[in-house]
């Protein structure tokens, strides 16, 4: 199966505006990914309607991500009046932009830990689906499915393995909501990260890809044809994602622990992941169409 493929503004900066987003959108295009993935940071930051004639015009397509940076939380009941807010204006803004999704860590504000007893966990978890409740209803209404995303152990404490993702959303999982898978988080909390797609299956919605050390795709240590394998078995035909960040932005430099740079530049970050995918998945549809081994990430060095 071939997919298309995108790639996150958060690649080259941070907060995206109406006035640089036709010059990333241009530069992906360029470097040959299908669509942009677009955060939504503050409201108002850019302009849903030129989005959407910017990459219609290009021929991409887009999805959207929200951003749950400090003030943002499910959990809190004195930030959940205003957190459920910014998730409908989110949908509000991917229905504007013809998105079908918006995926995010859509729990409590990413960096916020702390540890949690079995009564507790069990009460957070009760929290948090009541909150999504009217949100998830809001956005199937509009025909947007909110992808939850499983973040690592040091991002959150609520949900970090597809499984707890899948306990934690069990009553909410169909029209409404679903899971993000990111390749990184993955990396770190799963045990086989293919076995983990496995185990998503129809309830994968969005999955987003980096190196495993969040930079480049290929060139790293992650099983790349496993990877493909598992989406290909659970039936996922929607695109993959580049999500990196840049460090030139002190808040997402810290958000996301980027204290070096992870390529030469962003723009080599961001071609070099659009030529792995596409080449990867031309060898892999050759392969098969020859009922042959598929070229593994190595061979594509």
């Amino acid at each position: 199966m071939t997919r298309e493929i995108g790639v996150n503004t958060w690649v080259w900066v941070s907060p995206l505006t109406t006035d640089r987003l036709g010059e990333f959108a241009a530069r992906a295009h360029g470097f040959g990914f299908d669509l942009l993935e677009l955060p939504v940071e503050v409201p108002g930051d850019w302009g849903p309607g030129s989005a959407a004639e910017v990459l219609a015009d290009l021929g991409m397509g887009v999805r959207i991500v929200g951003a749950m940076g400090p003030g943002r939380d499910l959990i809190d009941p004195r930030l959940r009046p205003d957190t459920q807010d910014y998730l409908r204006h989110c949908v509000e803004v991917a229905v504007q932009v013809g998105s079908p999704t918006v995926a995010g860590p859509f729990t409590a504000s990413t960096g916020r830990v702390w540890r949690m007893d079995s009564d507790e966990r069990s009460a957070v978890i009760g929290t948090l689906r009541e909150a999504l409740r009217p949100v998830a209803q809001y956005a199937a209404e509009r025909g947007v499915t909110l992808a939850v995303e499983p973040l690592n152990r040091y991002e959150t404490s609520i949900i970090n393995t597809v499984e707890q993702g899948l306990e934690a959303l069990e009553p909410l999982l169909g029209e409404g909501v679903g899971l993000a898978l990111d390749s990184y988080h993955l990396n770190i909390e799963e045990r086989c990260p293919a076995s983990a797609i496995r185990t998503a299956g129809e309830h994968c919605r969005v999955v987003q890809v980096c190196g495993n050390d969040r930079g480049p795709v290929g060139g790293d240590h992650t099983d790349w044809n496993a990877f493909f394998d598992a989406l290909d078995e659970i039936g996922y035909s929607g695109p993959l994602t580049v999500e990196s960040f840049t460090g030139d932005n002190d808040t997402i430099a810290v958000a996301a622990s980027i204290w070096r740079p992870l390529a030469e530049s962003q723009d080599a970050l961001a071609r070099s992941s659009a030529e792995f995918l596409s080449a990867l998945q031309r060898a892999r549809a050759g392969a098969h169409d020859h009922d042959q081994r598929p070229i593994s990430a190595e061979e594509q060095q």
